[in-house]
């Protein structure tokens, strides 16, 4: 009878062990499930957004964790910022939370934000920089684009030292920040933009040019200076060979290259039309008074300028007048010239007089 009980007892608290392993394990199964549905919820449910779409955000520096959750929250990247925050700790990155521009995508978890965010992926900004610009316009795009301070790219581009060590021999980097389009990080420091141009414009430089200079026993400074006055003329690709002609051979004659862009180089906050007086500026950059090339560049040609300006069409022009639709007149004498501009002068008059009923007052002497 004491065995049957004992028996029973052993079995009943065999029975009641298995329960509660059971229990146990279920338990255990759910907690673990909660854990992973806890994480998935932190870390890698999608923020509410139209997947495929992107915002852009700045991150300041000096901004904390919970500044950048809360921006990130305003700009609708992230639905919580105490989540974001969550996300950033388990993933140790609520310290190396980089700043800068970005371009961050709606609809996406948190651990991708943390990761773009944690790699300093910042936006690249297109910065399109047309030929013939100046270094001062320059600065101001790139600060109004890129952040750039422009008085500080100003200072490197006239700094001797700093030209010298970019491997240009002149005394301003004017006419060697070479005009494309290009990406640039937000905040990026105007050391690596100039070295970007510059290095741009050696690549476009290359031995063939430099061989071609050479030949013609002129330096790369003479030729980008030419090359400056012709991209400030040329309207039409297909003239800058013209154009360039026409100064090489007045070079060679000993005549005044007098180039209208030179002055117009002169005149703050040009450009605009010329008057007879702003012929008579007292300057090294004025053409109409002084012979050779000027001592610099006027602007930062084009590639198809400083081609030009290397290999000038084989013509005998030494004259050309603008026709007002961005062509020229070319001429060999100047009595052509002064013909082909009696001409122009006309035709000019009777379209003021049929569309304005007056002749503006005429810009500067032939």
């Amino acid at each position: 009878m004491v065995l049957a009980i004992v028996g029973f007892l052993i079995e009943g608290i065999g029975k009641i062990f298995t329960c509660w392993k059971k229990l146990i394990y279920l338990l255990g199964v759910l907690l673990l499930f909660g854990i992973a549905a806890w994480f998935y919820w932190v870390l890698y449910m999608p923020n509410p957004g139209n997947s495929g779409e992107f915002r852009t955000v700045f991150i300041p520096r000096g901004a904390s964790a919970r500044q950048v959750a809360e921006l990130l929250a305003k700009e609708k990247i992230v639905f919580s910022p105490d989540r974001f925050l969550l996300a950033a700790k388990l993933y140790k990155a609520r310290r190396e939370l980089k700043a800068g521009l970005y371009r961050l995508p709606l609809g996406e978890s948190n651990a991708k934000v943390v990761r773009i965010l944690r790699k300093g992926e910042v936006a690249e900004i297109k910065v399109s920089l047309p030929e013939g610009i100046r270094a001062r316009k320059m600065a101001s795009i790139f600060q109004r684009k890129v952040g750039v301070d422009s008085a500080k790219f100003m200072a490197l581009v006239k700094d001797t030292a700093f030209v010298h060590a970019l491997g240009i021999d002149a005394n301003s980097l004017a006419g060697y920040l070479f005009p494309n389009t290009y990406f640039f990080t937000y905040e990026v420091g105007a050391k690596i933009v100039i070295r970007t141009l510059v290095d741009h414009f050696q690549k476009v430089f290359n031995d063939t040019l430099k061989n071609r200079t050479k030949e013609m026993g002129w330096t790369i400074h003479q030729v980008v200076t030419l090359a400056s006055i012709i991209e400030g003329e040329a309207k039409i690709d297909s003239e800058r060979a013209l154009i360039s002609a026409v100064y090489h051979n007045r070079l060679k004659k000993g005549m005044l290259l007098q180039a209208s862009p030179t002055i117009q180089f002169l005149i703050p906050n040009g450009p605009r039309r010329l008057l007879n007086k702003d012929l008579e500026i007292d300057s090294p950059y004025n053409t109409y008074r002084h012979p050779g090339l000027p001592p610099g560049p006027i602007n930062n040609p084009g590639r198809k300028s400083i081609l030009a300006a290397l290999y000038p069409a084989k013509v005998d022009y030494l004259y050309f007048v603008a026709k007002g639709d961005g062509s020229h007149v070319f001429t060999t004498t100047l009595r052509a010239h002064l013909i082909a501009k009696r001409n122009l002068d006309r035709l000019r008059r009777e379209y003021y007089r049929k569309h304005h009923n007056k002749w503006p007052e005429r810009d500067y002497k032939p």
